[in-house]
C-alpha cells in the first residue's frame, strides 16, 4: 500500500493517509475499470462534444467529489490538450468567472447538478436540463449524460480506496 504523509493543520504533525487497496493489483478491479474506460473511449470517439467541455465536465465532478486521483488526470488531461491554466484554475469557480462560454457553463451545471444528486431533492433541474438542450443536441446530451455517469463512479472508487493525485502523466492509461 501507497502511503502519503500530510501536516495536520492544527498541530502541525504528520499524518499519513494509506492507499486502501491496489486496485491495478485486484482482477476484478482491473477487469471492471477496463469495462469503464472501455465506455469512456466510446463516448470520447462517437461525442462531438468538444474535448475542452468534457475534460470541464470530468474536472469539475471530480473537484466535487473529492477524488484526488481524478482531479489530478484531468487537470492534466486538460492542460495537455491546450486548455489555459487559467480556465483550469477556475473550473472550481466557474459561476464567478468571465473564460467559460454559454454552452461549457450550461455543461458544468449539468455536471454539478448530476454529481450532486443527494444535495438536491429531485436531481438535475428542468431549468439545467433546458439550458443544456440550448447547446446540444439528443446525442450529446446522451453523451453528457454518461460522461457524468462515468466519472462519478471512477470518482467514488478513488475516494474510497484513496487514489491519490500527484503521480499521474497525461496518455498514461493509453
Amino acid at each position: 500500500m501507497a502511503t502519503e504523509f500530510h501536516t495536520h493543520p492544527a498541530n502541525g504533525q504528520s499524518t499519513f493517509t494509506p492507499t486502501r487497496l491496489n486496485l491495478t493489483d485486484s482482477p476484478i478491479a482491473a477487469k471492471s475499470l477496463k469495462y469503464i474506460a472501455s465506455a469512456s473511449r466510446v463516448i470520447i470517439a462517437d461525442s462531438t462534444i468538444p474535448t475542452a467541455t468534457q475534460d470541464l465536465v470530468m474536472l469539475r465532478a471530480s473537484q466535487i467529489n473529492g477524488c484526488g486521483f481524478c482531479t489530478d488526470v484531468h487537470t492534466k488531461d486538460a492542460a495537455h490538450a491546450g486548455e489555459t491554466p487559467t480556465r483550469i484554475n477556475l473550473v472550481a469557480a466557474w459561476r464567478e468567472s468571465n473564460v467559460f462560454t454559454d454552452a461549457e457553463r450550461a455543461a458544468l451545471e449539468l455536471s454539478e447538478q448530476g454529481t450532486r444528486i443527494a444535495d438536491a431533492a429531485g436531481g438535475v433541474t428542468d431549468d439545467a436540463w433546458a439550458n443544456a438542450a440550448k447547446y446540444y443536441d439528443e446525442e450529446q446530451l446522451a453523451a453528457l449524460t454518461l460522461f457524468i455517469a462515468l466519472i462519478n463512479a471512477t470518482n467514488r472508487i478513488g475516494v474510497i480506496t484513496r487514489q491519490h493525485g500527484g503521480d499521474y502523466q497525461p496518455g498514461q492509461f493509453g
